[in-house]
């Protein structure tokens, strides 16, 4: 049987989503499928001291250090049989504090937690203020101001099918780099710039780096085509900084 569930995290605390490995071994750092597949693995085999019996579980894809989720989804393998608003209440209190599990539900056996998803929402946050504030927490703060019509109309450039090389970090495994960005908006609430771009696939920091080269845009007073030059050059030298992980959470996969 088959099951998926979605997981929330703060990644602060975390090398990633995905278990590390270096030469073929798992390197021994804190992951949020590591602590996802020992707790599984407590809850159906009583204890982790084997890790040949450790559950194995499949994420949506990969979210990298400081990155959160609210809507991850993963799914996992089993012949037991599972209540489920009692796993998942059990393995809330098994988990750290900073993760949580939700919506466990019997899925088709088909069913792959990357390969079949359609969608994903990413959303990006950072603080626009010049003085900082105690409950700013980990959010980027710009001191400069920022034209939201201007980061709007640049961000419009980015819709549809389009070759994102130019925003793709150098750690990206799979070679293929088009994507399709159905949704790319931006507004401000209060102090907080807010992102929110959905796309079928998303490169290695590609988030990241488009929100880095939308600041490259106003700090510089660029104007927003500046954004067409970059997607169309294909060159990650032409693009901005990749920005700080922290203020970025995956919002929802769907299917």
């Amino acid at each position: 049987m088959r099951y998926a569930i979605q997981v929330q995290y703060i990644g602060k605390n975390y090398a990633g989503s995905q278990i590390q490995f270096r030469n073929g071994k798992e390197i021994e750092t804190p992951t949020i499928q590591g602590e996802l597949e020992k707790a599984i693995s407590t809850l159906i085999f009583g204890d982790t001291e084997n890790n040949n019996r450790r559950f194995k579980t499949v994420f949506s894809g990969r979210t990298d250090r400081g990155v959160n989720s609210i809507g991850q989804t993963v799914h996992f393998d089993t012949d037991k049989p599972i209540v489920a608003s009692k796993f998942v209440y059990q393995l809330n209190e098994i988990l750290p504090k900073d993760i949580s599990v939700s919506n466990l539900r019997l899925v088709d056996d088909g069913f792959h937690a990357q390969k079949s998803a359609k969608c994903r929402f990413y959303r990006y946050v950072f603080i626009n203020r010049k003085c900082k504030n105690a409950f700013d927490g980990d959010l980027m703060r710009i001191k400069f101001d920022i034209n939201i019509e201007r980061m709007q109309k640049a961000l419009n450039y980015l819709l549809g099918e389009h070759d994102f090389s130019s925003f793709k970090s150098s750690g990206t495994l799979n070679p293929s780099t088009v994507c399709f960005i159905k949704k790319a908006e931006c507004k401000k609430d209060g102090d907080k710039v807010i992102i929110d771009i959905k796309g079928n696939r998303f490169l290695y920091n590609m988030v990241r780096t488009i929100t880095g080269t939308l600041l490259e845009i106003e700090g510089h007073n660029l104007p927003a085509e500046h954004m067409k030059q970059v997607l169309n050059a294909c060159d990650r030298r032409k693009a901005g900084q990749t920005v700080s992980p922290y203020g970025l959470t995956l919002i929802e996969v769907t299917y």
